[in-house]
């Protein structure tokens, strides 16, 4: 059995570890960003590229033998529920998010790339980068939130409290990163992920 995790949410802990690091990088990230509007782009390159190194040994050692164990077997017969769903569209995002960070590690911190391969716009994909990488990352906290905050059978007034506290923190987390959700009830199963 694994051991439990530190953030008394029942979760394990290499899931407690793995959302703490995540957090962490995503920070980081913003840290790299604002080190390259003060112009200081050698920090701004160590910054990013050890944000996408440690992310890749994550997505290797934690994440990818999660979802082979936990959510690969189950697809697509039960990708109409929300614990598949998004744990598959966190994989696909964060998947989209490590492959153009390695392509912008190459492209304009090596001469490895050809020059025809590599890119014009430097700030423009960066800025994109940043957007998926966090966007992953946010269904990497609904991920955690449902396996691990969202138990399937609550009862429907602890569902609902438990969902209201949700979605009061989903709020402080849209703030930060500049995207809207909400966690509440559609139909017969309230704890479907609700985009707007």
């Amino acid at each position: 059995m694994p051991r439990q995790g530190f953030l008394g949410t029942g979760a394990p802990l290499s899931a407690d570890v793995t959302l703490a690091i995540e957090i962490a990088m995503g920070l980081t990230l913003v840290l790299g960003m604002l080190l390259a509007r003060r112009q200081r782009y050698r920090a701004h390159a160590w910054c990013q590229t050890a944000v996408v190194a440690l992310n890749l040994i994550v997505i290797a050692q934690l994440m990818v033998p999660s979802f082979r164990s936990q959510v690969a077997p189950k697809i697509p017969a039960r990708l109409a529920r929300s614990y598949y769903t998004v744990a598959t569209g966190h994989a696909m995002m964060g998947c989209i998010a490590e492959l153009l960070g390695l392509y912008i590690m190459l492209a304009a911190g090596t001469k490895i790339l050809p020059e025809s391969l590599r890119f014009v716009r430097y700030r423009l994909w960066m800025r994109i980068a940043l957007v998926i990488w966090w966007f992953a990352l946010l269904l990497g906290l609904t991920t955690y939130a449902r396996w691990y905050l969202v138990p399937t059978h609550f009862s429907s007034a602890r569902s609902r409290i438990l969902l209201g506290r949700l979605d009061s923190a989903a709020t402080e987390i849209s703030d930060v990163a500049g995207e809207s959700f909400n966690l509440g009830s559609e139909g017969s199963s309230p704890h479907k992920l609700h985009w707007h």
